[in-house]
């Protein structure tokens, strides 16, 4: 489900950028400025997309831990049965 949402939210901020890029694009500026401001935004575009993917890579981590520590925790179950039987 965490992916899922990640997933959305890449899209929107994508979907929101290129909506943006549009309306400057059609803005009554010159041409310098309307650079300068489409630099700024695809900075914090690219920024945002980048915090996404770190979330992402931290929930990932911390459920690949979570999976290590329950896999131990039925590794210990498993032998403390095996010595039960054996005894």
């Amino acid at each position: 489900m965490a992916q899922n949402n990640s997933g959305s939210l890449v899209w929107f901020v994508a979907g929101a950028a290129i909506g943006a890029t549009i309306t400057l694009l059609y803005a009554p500026q010159s041409g310098k400025d309307t650079r300068r401001l489409l630099t700024k935004k695809a900075r914090r575009g690219s920024e945002a997309i980048a915090d996404v993917g770190r979330d992402a890579l931290d929930k990932g981590r911390d459920l690949f831990e979570k999976g290590r520590r329950v896999a131990d925790e039925a590794a210990e179950l498993f032998e403390r049965g095996r010595r039960l039987v054996k005894e």
